[in-house]
């Protein structure tokens, strides 16, 4: 099938946290069109039921690609990528790539045998969590924290508020104080929203943490699933799209224009 060389790359997301894959993303393919959608009515995912995600994010991706008629579209979304993936695809007639806990890579690397998977509530206890943590780190204690209120730090980062450092130091406490917590030395940030605090989380951590997350994977395997394919000889502006517009978003403005995002719409 032919593909129009404006057709976009759709980026969807709870909130801003897709940036951490839409970034690598622009940096593999720097001229691809892109649209973010951010649900921003159903934010935080992570503290939802799996039925009422598994209902929302394929309805809410079968209107975005009618609108916007994308090449590809990217649950850049831990929790919605594990709960709804499967959903989407069949829903949609374009490919969807979604976005897997860096489990692999962590017990590859991890010299202790002991990581965490620092995710939120909903994507911390799915089975495909368990499958992961079986079938790459079986000889590896795997460790689970679940934490919302690290989400609604790294939205107050990106609309430029004040940060309170206790959230990091409480979240990372939540994987250190369970046992084998002491020769944890790596962390999966199992939520796009993560690496946008990694910087609090170093910081917050007692002693030296490896953090791993899977941006560069995806962007890869956004380009392999899009090789061959035409793009416009030189980048445009891109769209940021939500489902609900108020003051909140528009403080996101100045961030948004840092990812190449310079339109903002309501869905």
């Amino acid at each position: 099938m032919t593909v129009a060389s404006d057709a976009p790359i759709l980026f969807f997301d709870s909130g801003v946290g897709g940036l951490s894959i839409l970034a690598p993303a622009r940096i593999a393919l720097p001229t691809a069109p892109i649209v973010y959608a951010a649900d921003s009515a159903g934010f935080p995912y992570g503290t939802k039921s799996e039925a009422e995600i598994a209902a929302r994010v394929p309805a809410l991706l079968g209107r975005l690609v009618e609108r916007y008629r994308p090449r590809l579209a990217v649950i850049a979304c831990n929790t919605a990528s594990t709960i709804a993936l499967q959903h989407v695809r069949a829903a949609l007639d374009i490919p969807v790539a979604g976005t897997v806990p860096a489990i692999k890579p962590a017990a590859l690397q991890s010299k202790s045998r002991v990581f965490g998977v620092l995710g939120t509530d909903a994507t911390v206890r799915q089975p495909y969590v368990d499958r992961l943590a079986a079938e790459h780190g079986a000889d590896c204690t795997v460790l689970r924290h679940g934490s919302a209120a690290l989400v609604q730090l790294a939205e107050a980062k990106l609309r430029g508020e004040p940060l309170d450092p206790a959230v990091a130091r409480d979240a990372l406490s939540g994987l250190l104080n369970q046992p084998g917590g002491d020769r944890m030395d790596t962390v999966v940030l199992a939520c796009t929203h993560f690496p946008l605090v990694e910087a609090e989380l170093a910081a917050a951590a007692p002693r030296p943490l490896a953090f791993l997350h899977g941006g560069e994977g995806i962007a890869r395997r956004i380009a392999w699933l899009t090789q061959g394919q035409d793009w416009p000889a030189s980048p445009a502006p891109g769209t940021a799209v939500f489902t609900r517009l108020d003051q909140g978003i528009e403080l996101l403005r100045p961030a948004l224009a840092g990812y190449g995002l310079a339109r903002i719409e309501a869905l």
